[in-house]
C-alpha cells in the first residue's frame, strides 16, 4: 500500500487531509512538527510526504532540505502546503527541493490529483532497475536474469534493489543497515553479511556474483564496471 507521510501543525487541517488520503486508500503517518517528521522516516519509509511551511519548530522548507540530504528520500515526491502565495515564496519551496506548491485553503480534489500525477511520474522512473542482464520490477518484486525469473528472499531482494538504485559505490555495513533495514533498526553488522551470502549465491547460479562486491575494511559495492577488489 502506498504511504504518505503529512507534516502538518494545525490540527484540523492534518486531520481533514489524513480523513481524505485514507478513504483514497493510502496509508498515512502524520507529524505536527519536523522533529517528529524525522523520527518517523526511517521507519516508515513514505512513498510521498505533504510538509507545510509554517511548522512550529523548523521552517517546512529547512525540513525538506533536511530530506534532500538523506540518500533514500532524495527521490521522494514531496508537496509543499502553505498559505504564503507570493511568487518568491513559491520559488523558495521549490528550490528547497519541494516537487509541487500548493497554497491554502487546500482542495482535497486537487490535492489527490496531485498526488496521483506525482506517484505516477515517481513510480514510472523508478520501476524498472536495469544493470547488465539484471532487470528487478520495483513495483512487482521481481528479479529477471537474463530473462529467467529469479526466486529470492524480501531482505535480498531489498539489498539488491539498494544495490541497483546505487552502483559503483562503496557502502558500509552500518550504513546498509540504515538504508535497507531501517535507523532505528538494531541488528548486527554481521546481519547484512548473512545477506551478501545469500544474495551472492542467488547471483552465482546465474554468473553475475561478481558484480557484488567486497571492498576490505570498508563494505560493499555493486558494479558491472570494476573487477573484484
Amino acid at each position: 500500500m502506498t504511504h504518505i507521510l503529512i507534516v502538518e501543525d494545525e490540527l484540523e487541517i492534518r486531520k481533514m487531509v489524513c480523513f481524505a488520503l485514507t478513504n483514497a486508500g493510502y496509508e498515512v503517518s502524520e507529524a505536527e512538527n519536523s522533529h517528529q517528521a524525522q523520527k518517523l522516516l526511517p521507519d516508515k519509509r513514505p512513498d510521498l510526504i505533504i510538509v507545510d511551511w509554517m511548522l512550529p519548530d523548523i521552517s517546512g522548507v529547512k525540513l525538506i532540505r533536511k530530506i534532500r540530504q538523506r540518500e533514500v528520500n532524495q527521490q521522494t515526491p514531496i508537496i509543499m502546503l502553505t498559505a504564503r502565495s507570493e511568487e518568491e515564496d513559491k520559488v523558495s519551496g521549490l528550490d528547497a527541493g519541494a516537487d509541487d506548491y500548493m497554497t491554502k485553503p487546500v482542495s482535497i480534489r486537487e490535492l489527490l490529483a496531485r498526488i496521483k500525477a506525482l506517484l505516477r511520474r515517481s513510480q514510472n522512473y523508478e520501476n524498472i532497475l536495469k544493470i547488465a542482464n539484471l532487470h528487478l520490477n520495483e513495483t512487482a518484486h521481481t528479479l529477471h536474469i537474463d530473462k529467467q525469473l529469479v526466486a529470492m528472499g524480501y531482505t535480498e531482494f531489498n539489498l539488491l534493489k539498494f544495490f541497483m538504485s546505487h552502483p559503483n559505490r562503496v557502502y558500509s555495513r552500518t550504513q546498509l543497515l540504515n538504508f535497507v533495514w531501517g535507523e532505528n533498526v538494531f541488528v548486527e553488522e554481521r546481519t547484512v553479511d548473512v545477506h551478501i551470502l545469500r544474495l551472492r549465491k542467488i547471483l552465482k547460479t546465474y554468473k553475475v556474483d561478481k558484480i557484488l562486491q567486497t571492498v576490505r575494511g570498508v563494505g560493499y559495492r555493486f558494479s558491472v564496471e570494476l573487477n573484484d577488489v
